[in-house]
């Protein structure tokens, strides 16, 4: 479990074949004190198990379905990520409760200046705009935002400097893909009314009417 507050960003060193998935190898900007092999990062937002790791460097496995779901399918050697460790029962939750697992990818398709802020618009799919309400939370590369405006396909966020300068965020231009994670609150409630919204077979009549009449045979 995250929190989407982002600890720092790495760059993508290595990316290496394995079997239909991936092993990615990650240097980071700060030291990942106290981390050990089989913890979970982040990495833009995606839940990975590092199954290497050092001072300031990692490997994790990426597996198939990570890279349909992901911008993973895609990444290249140099490419700079958002880095988050696990969260402990210990720490603050200053984000919003982030698994990791994400949902789809969201394309930036404007960013313009307010004030001290940036504004950020972005484009998904209907599926996962369903999910998302005006001032509710959702997770962009791993970053923990607030929603501003939503629609059907697209939301928008405010970035502020200290966002800006420590996550990808700052630098990516419209056009630029992102990994997305909604609430997941929004899908536990979905799925806990489904049962109720499932179409129901047609009650079978039992009452007195004029066929049962006829077949008993008083007609």
């Amino acid at each position: 479990m995250f929190t989407g507050i982002i600890e720092g960003m790495g760059t993508i060193d290595a990316i290496q074949a394995s079997g239909r998935g991936r092993r990615l190898g990650v240097t980071a900007d700060f030291d990942l004190l106290h981390s050990r092999v089989g913890d979970s990062i982040a990495v833009n937002g995606a839940c990975l198990t590092a199954v290497e790791i050092g001072l300031r460097r990692l490997m994790a496995d990426v597996s198939p379905e990570t890279l349909d779901r992901t911008t993973f399918g895609k990444a290249k050697v140099g490419e700079r990520v958002n880095l988050e460790r696990a969260l402990r029962l210990s720490d603050r939750l200053d984000g919003h409760l982030v698994s990791g697992h994400i949902d789809g990818i969201g394309t930036i398709e404007q960013k313009k200046t307010a004030g001290n802020a940036v504004i950020v618009i972005i484009k998904v799919p209907d599926s996962l705009s369903r999910y998302m309400i005006q001032k509710g939370s959702v997770a962009v590369d791993g970053i923990s935002l607030t929603i501003n405006k939503c629609s059907a396909g697209s939301f928008e966020v405010s970035i502020i400097p200290h966002t800006s300068g420590l996550t990808t965020i700052g630098f990516k231009a419209a056009g630029s893909p992102v990994n997305i994670e909604t609430d997941m609150i929004g899908k536990y409630v979905e799925r806990f009314l489904m049962p109720h919204h499932q179409p129901r077979e047609p009650e079978t009549t039992t009452g007195l009417d004029m066929q049962f009449l006829a077949r008993s045979g008083f007609l």
